[in-house]
């Protein structure tokens, strides 16, 4: 191979997040961003349970949480008047360690993973744009335009899109982004004041004909203000100002607003691409997939497509897998998207739809039913695990077998205390590794230990069952925490028929 570096395009969360697993494997990369420095405002906020643990593995996750602010309920507003507040820490504090939403700004989780990289000997090349790249057999040629406008070539194993919903490389890769963009036209914008919904809760106005969403910053005093504008005021965008937009909010919500640090106004698409690889080229985050900002999702499924993708590559460009490896990346991370598009899109309709039936199910429905469900376990489970992407599984996409207990291959391995913690500890390590709840045979010990495979055994509890697992049952883990293959009986011949069958030598 001409050289075995990764070219990623676009120094969001996404690339960056992909340019940190890579590297920790070992994996040389390129890092590229047309901008001059990262990102200055908020923009995403949210990072959900399953990203802080996947953040696990390089030690990010307790940063991200101490350096953020844990939003503790969610309280939701009928014309003007707070109609029903729902804990968080009821919800789930026995499926993940995470139980919780996080708010993390988004210019302060990019420095925050560009330190981290830094650290790792890594810098990003700044306003360095991608012009074009061709396949040339075993690598890719990339042509790229530095900040003096000089142009240069790198040749590279793989390019990684992770430029945006404008990408230049889905763009030259050819493949489609179909889907389209909702009517509406929304705001957003960050502002510093008092008032009764500056409470460090998540509140949801549900207005006749507005929806309005404010989410609490980590430091007092400053919010994240969204909302609709009505039909008839964005006809002059550039023009519009914060007193144009918001006189419903503040007087819904009695706001008070001493300083408006950025707004922004903009349309919401819904679109997945045809294609998340062709040949040496591969598409992440936004440059594969945009929805609606329902659940804050955006951020985080990009930062799940570029840790599912980068021990793949890490194996390809090691000789341990074939290039076929690189397919399931597509056949799971697309599916997902899919789904997610379909999910959020749903949740928007029902939360910004214009009509009678949509302001009766936001105005009558929505505050009865809602803060009801939320006392009904089964309900907060299920919509947790939606929106914290804890339920998020690989079924059916090639790398998966088998099943035991309610754990199938493919699914997230389920989160359980232990007698010294709970099972995350081993999680850290990325690679494969074997997990037995009970008692492991000895051998399928001496089978681990001479294929260099780690084991980990936890003595059984009736907590582990609760969760799924079943006692002395086989797991065999993928590199990015996923069950790989749920066998009942121990017997080593069955990891050594899945290694065989997916063709990865671990």
């Amino acid at each position: 191979m001409a050289d075995s570096r990764v070219l990623i395009v676009g120094a969001g969360p996404t690339g960056l997040v992909l340019a940190l697993w890579l590297t920790k494997q070992g994996v040389p990369v390129q890092i590229v961003d047309k901008t001059a420095g990262p990102g200055t405002t908020s923009r995403a906020l949210a990072v959900h349970a399953r990203t802080l643990e996947l953040y696990e593995q390089l030690d990010l996750a307790d940063a991200v949480v101490t350096k953020g602010y844990t939003v503790p309920g969610l309280r939701l507003w009928l014309g003007g008047r707070e109609a029903a507040r729902v804990p968080f820490d009821e919800i789930a504090s026995d499926l993940t360690p995470y139980g919780f939403l996080h708010v993390f700004p988004q210019d302060e989780h990019e420095r925050l993973l560009i330190e981290r990289l830094e650290a790792l000997g890594v810098r990003v090349e700044r306003s360095t744009e991608l012009i074009g790249y061709a396949e040339e057999g075993d690598h890719v040629s990339a042509r790229l335009r530095g900040p003096e406008g000089a142009e240069r070539i790198v040749n590279a194993a793989f390019i990684a899109g992770c430029d945006g919903a404008h990408s230049k490389v889905r763009e030259i890769m050819g493949t489609g982004y179909p889907g389209g963009a909702y009517p509406q036209i929304f705001y957003v914008a960050d502002v510093a004041g008092e008032g009764p919904a500056f409470n460090g809760d998540l509140n949801i106005e549900l207005d006749e004909s507005d929806f309005l969403a404010i989410f609490p910053l980590a430091d007092n005093g400053r919010i994240r203000l969204i909302g609709a504008i009505r039909p008839g005021e964005g006809k002059d965008l550039d023009h519009l100002t914060f007193v144009d937009l918001s006189d419903r909010a503040t007087k819904l919500l009695k706001l008070k607003v001493d300083k408006v640090n950025w707004l922004s106004t903009y349309h919401i698409s819904h679109r997945v691409t045809d294609h998340f690889r062709r040949d040496r080229a591969l598409l992440l985050g936004d440059a594969a997939h945009i929805h609606t900002p329902v659940g804050g999702q955006g951020m985080n499924t990009g930062i799940g497509d570029a840790i599912n993708l980068a021990w793949k590559l890490q194996a390809v460009l090691a000789g341990r897998a074939p290039d076929a490896l690189l397919d399931t990346f597509e056949a799971e991370r697309r599916a997902f998207a899919l789904r997610l598009v379909q999910t959020t899109d749903r949740f928007f309709n029902v939360a910004a739809a214009e009509g009678r039936l949509a302001e009766i199910v936001r105005t009558r429905l929505a505050p009865i039913i809602l803060p009801q469900a939320a006392k009904f376990e089964p309900a907060r489970n299920y919509l947790f695990r939606t929106i914290s992407q804890i339920t998020l599984n690989y079924r059916g996409k090639g790398l998966d077998h088998g099943h035991v207990g309610s754990v199938h291959g493919g699914d997230r391995l389920p989160w359980v205390r232990t007698r010294d913690g709970d099972n995350t500890k081993a999680l850290k390590r990325i690679g494969w590794q074997v997990h037995v709840y009970g008692a492991a045979e000895e051998r399928l010990r001496r089978w681990c230990e001479a294929r260099r495979i780690p084991i980990e055994v936890y003595p059984w509890s009736d907590a582990m069952g609760h969760a799924g697992l079943r006692e002395n049952a086989l797991y065999l883990i993928r590199p990015d925490t996923y069950v790989a293959l749920a066998e009942p009986s121990q017997a080593v011949s069955a990891v050594e028929q899945f290694f065989a069958k997916v063709q990865i030598k671990p």
